[in-house]
């Protein structure tokens, strides 16, 4: 998965590089110092930047998988990007003061967020009823509430990663996290410890340039995991959309080749139906007569003809005219 690119002039042009006093150092960031010059550590850029990259590239897979990153950054410099880049990526923050618990004790703070929801609905609804102390204990109670839990309260169960500004500042997330077994990416300076980091980046954690550019790019690389999960979902869908048509055809041409059969089988039982059965004639049948037949009674010698179809039998007299059965007048006789 490509992550957000970045290049080391913005590195340097953001004052990354810049560590801490050298006699405020911190022993264990000795191999991601470079040097020192008027008393200040510089920090070795050339390890920041792939470890940096690795950073992004764990929290965009992270995003993809389904899973959520807590922005933590409490110090004054922090607030406002840390706030800024979790809500442009859809994730969570804290930038206020770290409450104790947050992680290991979940179900209490789950309370608190839900006490935070009521208060808020009460103040929309109504606030009839009230005194004027009551109305002020209950917006006072909200404003910490939002300060604390703010960012937090529509996360439904506890973050896949956190990524933190500030490891001294922060030694309590981190270590609730190392408990809780949460993955933990952090911008480490020259002066903080590097236990419990997961992810770690050396460089500068206090000037305002440089932390609005790692929130910048961990808030890119969010979007990008996003980007991908929805890319997925939609490949995943209609691969099953497609399937479903491929299955609905299949037996929909099932059920043809079967309506097929059943018709041609009912045709062939019509036409056997139709087909007389041979066996042997029965003698009651009467002989078919013959149009030169005997003279009747009357010594009239019939005569038939055939119109349209339907025989008509007529009858010459002896005076030569022919009757159809009907009495001759006495003027047809003369």
């Amino acid at each position: 998965m490509s992550a957000p690119e970045f290049t080391m002039r913005q590195l340097i042009e953001a004052g990354v590089h810049y560590g801490h006093q050298a006699h405020r150092w911190n022993p264990l960031m000795a191999e991601y110092i470079h040097s020192k010059r008027n008393g200040i550590h510089i920090i070795d850029l050339t390890r920041t930047v792939p470890m940096l990259d690795a950073a992004l590239k764990i929290v965009s897979e992270t995003v993809a998988g389904g899973g959520s990153i807590l922005f933590v950054g409490t110090k004054r410099q922090a607030q406002e990007p840390i706030k800024e880049a979790a809500r442009a990526s859809a994730q969570f923050y804290i930038n206020q003061r770290w409450l104790g618990g947050t992680l290991t004790n979940w179900k209490t703070v789950s309370n608190s967020i839900k006490r935070l929801n009521s208060i808020d609905e009460q103040l929309e609804t109504g606030i009839e009823g009230l005194t004027k102390k009551e109305l002020l204990g209950m917006r006072r109670e909200q404003a910490k509430l939002h300060a604390s839990l703010g960012g937090i309260r529509e996360m439904r169960g506890l973050p896949s990663m956190l990524f933190v500004i500030d490891v001294n500042k922060e030694a309590i997330a981190i270590a609730e996290a190392a408990k809780l077994g949460i993955p933990v990416a952090a911008v480490v300076d020259s002066n903080c410890p590097p236990e419990n980091i997961d992810y770690l980046i050396p460089g500068n954690d206090d000037a305002s340039r440089a932390i609005a550019l790692y929130c910048d790019l961990m808030s890119r690389a969010a979007i990008a995991g996003l980007q991908q999960e929805i890319r997925e979902r939609g490949k995943d869908l209609g691969e099953s959309d497609e399937m479903i048509q491929q299955t609905d055809s299949m037996l929909s041409i099932e059920s043809g080749n079967s309506k097929a059969e059943r018709d041609s089988q009912a045709g062939i039982a019509e036409v056997q139906d139709t087909i007389p059965e041979q066996g042997p004639s029965t003698s009651s049948e009467e002989p078919p007569q013959t149009e030169t037949s005997q003279k009747d009674e009357a010594g009239e010698t019939p005569v038939v003809e055939e119109e349209n179809g339907v025989k008509t039998t007529e009858s010459v007299e002896p005076g030569g005219t022919k009757s159809n059965g009907e009495n001759a007048s006495p003027d047809d006789q003369t």
